[in-house]
């Protein structure tokens, strides 16, 4: 994957779609954002009326300095009281409506997350395999976080400038609507400098969000692989390629904070220069006697409340556009196509573990001209114990991929119990087998907690006998606090203990049918004896497909398959492929030849 240094920063593909669905959630719950609004009006009026009676003030002081009886301090205090009420108002909803804003958009958060849950389980394999885990984790934890911090933090001061923005303009229109004019003539070139840049910096916060994916599936992959780093000595070519990704990450952060940042000083010379305007014109007409000194005195507070909500969203562009930026990842990942539905798939399988291979064929959606699979043909009869053997890419992980339905086949059929796989659920389907893969994994929980699974009903006798069958339970009771004892990433076990341990947990599930991909490749040879015998007491009455390429494990099949390029070459038992001293034999043989 090129680093992002290397790319020409592209706008955004759906940028209206990504805030168009981003706000969609809110309205989803129109009760709090209306509310919001209405919360956001109330507080805008308190405050626009405000200026009003300063102009009152203004007024009575200059007709109190030219009378001879003075200012009317009373009427000057009930109005300073009367503002005071006012802003004490406006600040009380403000709160209310920042209060109310800030749960709406952790909803929104909580709710894009759910999603995002629901999402990985519905995604077929081919998006995993094209896709690092980092950069899935980045879109789920730092863009849906980006997404709820800037909502909570601009949305409601955009709500509350919006309202503050064309209250004041009514207002200055209502007051005197060629001040009015003037002022709205010069906040404009603020407008359209803000426009300009932020249609030019959008495509840098895309950028900044695409390369900081990238830059945390990298991280993630290399301190999975740190002891394969440290071993091959590799440690600065991961750190130049680090540092290429950290310096495309760095350029995209500084081309948008850099084009955002011009905004607020732009939008304080805008400001500045209404003032100016307001002050040349106000006086011009104060002078012919058009207006009186309250008015420029409203009208100064006015300009500073109407330009006030442009400085809050120049402030707040940034914070939106990451928003944008985050949320178009977040719902292009929403967008990813599915596996079908299957919730009309009612039928269920009878659990007997009969499976048929007719002439099954398959090639990767991106590539159907390449087929991996070319005509697999072959039946298993309940109970039977089958391995599956052959060089590496010979296509055996594959044949299991279509049999668990992670994958669909693009010829032929294959059958359990004489009902085709594409007429039953995924679920059912899967309910049908245990697995248990080289690739070890365990959660942070208890040993009952890893063992017990997404099972139900197992009680310590189960998980004792289950134990004891596949030589674990010495090592159980060895623990502190036994099938209690709390497994952490930490914890002192060995890869052989954690694949005894995944094991013993298909053992539980109790399913007609298990299949083993290499299963035992971690276990050393002494404790290989035992699984096997525990395997083989367990697999008696249970369908079996086995993926091994120490072919000494699989000498009592019922049945091997020897594989190679996407074909079955020989089938049969140990024995009488060894006695036909081809393609298994060989295999076979070379285990014991001198490198």
């Amino acid at each position: 994957m090129p680093p992002m240094m290397d790319r020409i920063p592209e706008k955004p593909k759906n940028f209206k779609k990504a805030v168009r669905e981003t706000l969609s959630y809110a309205s989803k719950s129109p009760a709090p954002f209306i509310v919001v609004l209405g919360l956001a009006i109330c507080s805008t009026v308190f405050m626009i009326v405000g200026p009003n009676q300063l102009g009152r003030i203004a007024n009575l002081i200059h007709e109190g300095i030219h009378s001879e009886s003075g200012v009317d301090m009373d009427a000057v205090l009930s109005v300073v009281f009367l503002i005071g009420s006012f802003y004490v108002f406006s600040a009380f909803t403000g709160l209310i409506q920042g209060l109310i804003m800030a749960h709406m958009t952790q909803n929104i958060a909580k709710s894009l997350r759910s999603k995002i849950n629901a999402k990985i389980s519905r995604l077929p394999l081919k998006y995993f395999a094209t896709h690092s885990y980092g950069d899935v984790l980045s879109r789920a934890t730092n863009d849906v976080d980006l997404v709820s911090s800037s909502l909570a933090n601009s949305l409601t001061s955009i709500v509350s400038a919006a309202a503050q923005f064309f209250g004041c303009l009514l207002m200055m229109i209502i007051t005197n609507w060629i001040l009015a004019g003037t002022t709205v003539v010069s906040t404009m070139l603020g407008l359209l400098f803000m426009v300009l840049v932020v249609k030019r910096s959008q495509r840098y916060f895309k950028m900044r969000q695409v390369s900081l994916g990238q830059l945390n599936g990298y991280i993630e992959e290399m301190y999975n692989g740190h002891d394969v780093i440290r071993i091959s000595n590799a440690e600065q070519s991961v750190k130049e390629r680090f540092v290429k990704l950290n310096d495309a990450v760095r350029t995209a952060n500084f081309k948008s904070q850099f084009l955002s940042g011009l905004m607020p000083p732009v939008m304080n010379f805008v400001g500045n220069l209404g003032h100016v305007v307001v002050y040349v014109v106000g006086a011009l007409l104060f002078y012919n006697g058009w207006i009186d000194i309250g008015v420029i005195t409203s009208f100064l507070i006015y300009v500073r409340l109407f330009e006030g909500p442009l400085r809050q969203i120049s402030q707040n562009v940034t914070n939106l556009q990451s928003a944008a930026a985050a949320s178009e990842r977040v719902f292009a990942f929403l967008d990813e196509e599915e596996l079908t539905d299957e919730s009309e798939k009612s039928d269920t399988l009878p659990g007997v573990g009969a499976v048929e291979f007719d002439h099954v064929k398959f090639a990767y959606p991106d590539k159907p001209e390449k087929e991996v699979i070319h005509d697999f043909s072959a039946t298993v009869k309940a109970g039977q114990k089958i391995a599956i053997v052959g060089p590496t890419g010979a296509g055996k992980t594959t044949i299991v991929n279509l049999l668990m339905r992670f994958h669909e086949v693009t010829g032929g059929q294959i059958r359990i119990d004489g009902i085709p796989i594409t007429d039953v659920s995924r679920e059912e389907i899967h309910r049908q087998f245990g697995m248990v893969l080289q690739d070890t994994w365990m959660f942070e929980g208890t040993v009952r907690e890893n063992l017990v699974y997404n099972m139900e009903g197992v009680t310590d006798e189960d998980l004792e006998k289950v134990c004891k069958a596949c030589g674990l339970y010495h090592f159980v009771e060895t623990l502190p606090q036994k099938f209690d004892t709390v497994l952490t990433a930490n914890s002192d076990i060995s890869v052989g203990q954690k694949q005894l341990l995944t094991i013993a947990r298909a053992m539980i599930q109790n399913n007609p049918m298990l299949i083993l991909d290499e299963a035992t490749s971690s276990i050393d040879t002494r404790t290989e004896m035992l699984v096997q015998r525990a395997m083989d007491n367990l697999m008696a009455n249970r369908t079996s497909f086995v993926i091994a390429h120490r072919l000494s494990t699989i000498r009592n099949a019922d049945l091997i398959l020897v594989m190679q390029k996407g074909d079955i070459v020989e089938q049969g038992t140990h024995d009488s492929l060894m006695a036909l001293g081809g393609a298994y034999a060989d295999l076979y043989n070379s285990q014991f030849e001198t490198a």
